[in-house]
């Protein structure tokens, strides 16, 4: 029995053994200096980094603004806003202060001039209606920030592989969507409505913010050392493990308008569902018949219809049943046009009652 239970545990220690090797991110690494490179390198300004970046931003304006999903995805093929993001991310896993300073200054050198690319263009083109693709890159949900965490975590562990991560890069900018939003901010702002600019903005801040941070959590993982200046100093780490605490509760605090906004379409979504399944159950059209009959006969006060099981002793049939409330006994004139107003909807009816509002019925 001892010897059952042993080779049982040897037999769970060495399948969780060989679970972990599987989903080891640190195998297969590239070098600390190589993974650094990758990063750093992404994120350097030219000339030739800023003329596609107008290029690729003025494909995704043309994109949005035809409802083009192809435009749209070869704009973010192109896009090199991904290499700042990324490097945002390595500069905070590494506590390397200066990197995130660059990091972050050429993006937002590269955020001015897509904004401008493409306020410039919503302002000239003769097609100035809002798209469905202008829509939904101005409404950031839950699904987005999904999507940007998958996305961070494919880009961080890609450009820390041995492998040159060059197609794998490509496709997270496609997934993660970081160009079209930033369009739709410049249709908005050509279009002067701040409100949906700013919705526009934030989704791209959402995208920018979380494809950070999982990208951080892949190079932590890795235990990518931190910059020879943090490194140096004494409480070094316990630095670190603070500064990683703030940016995960600052991180938390950033999604909550997005969570709002997530609720609040599932929400409209169920009210939306529920309402056609109301209007699926009225097979007769009361709703719209009951106004007619009132538009015709004022006195009406309700109009019901339904089926009922009749028996005549040997057999039982299914009837469709009318029944209609008034405020006085009706005249024969009246009923007569109820009635056949009543058959124009429903064609099928067998009997049509006519009830005093009191209870007594003719």
């Amino acid at each position: 029995m001892a010897e059952t239970a042993h080779e049982g545990r040897s037999s769970f220690s060495r399948l969780a053994k060989h679970v972990r090797g599987i989903f080891n991110v640190r195998q297969g690494r590239a070098s600390f200096e190589e993974i650094r490179r990758r990063f750093v390198n992404g994120s350097r300004l030219d000339g030739t980094h800023i003329c596609i970046l107008i290029v690729a931003m003025l494909i995704a304006s043309i994109g949005l603004n035809t409802n083009s999903t192809e435009a749209i995805v070869g704009a973010m093929l192109i896009c090199p806003l991904m290499g700042s993001v990324l490097a945002i991310s390595y500069s905070v896993a590494t506590l390397d202060k200066h990197l995130l300073g660059d990091a972050l200054l050429g993006l937002l050198i590269q955020v001015v001039f897509c904004l401008a690319t493409s306020t410039l263009y919503f302002v000239l083109t003769p097609l100035s209606y809002e798209t469905s693709e202008l829509i939904t890159n101005s409404t950031p949900t839950v699904w987005d920030l999904l999507i940007a965490l998958a996305g961070g975590f494919a880009g961080g562990l890609g450009n820390s592989r041995n492998q040159e991560p060059t197609t794998l890069i490509a496709g997270v900018a496609v997934a993660t969507a970081l160009m079209p939003p930033l369009c739709a901010v410049g249709y908005y702002i050509a279009a002067r409505n701040a409100i949906q600019a700013l919705r526009a903005f934030y989704e791209f801040g959402l995208n920018v913010v979380f494809i950070a941070f999982a990208a951080e959590l892949v190079l932590l993982a890795l235990k990518v050392p931190l910059c020879p200046e943090e490194a140096a100093k004494a409480d070094s780490a316990k630095e670190a493990k603070k500064i990683r605490r703030s940016i995960i509760v600052a991180t938390l605090i950033f999604a909550i308008p997005c969570v709002l906004v997530s609720a609040e379409m599932v929400r409209e979504a169920a009210d939306t569902s529920d309402s056609a399944t109301v209007s699926s159950m009225d097979t007769y059209d009361t709703g719209l018949t009951t106004q007619e009959l009132q538009a015709v006969c004022p006195e009406v006060t309700e109009y019901r219809v339904g089926t009922e099981y009749v028996s005549d002793g040997s057999d039982v049939s299914q009837e469709v049943v009318a029944t209609v409330k008034s405020r006085y006994v009706l005249s024969n004139d009246e009923k007569v046009r109820l009635t056949n107003l009543i058959k124009i909807h429903v064609p099928q009816v067998n009997t049509i009652s006519f009830v005093v509002d009191d209870g007594t019925g003719e």
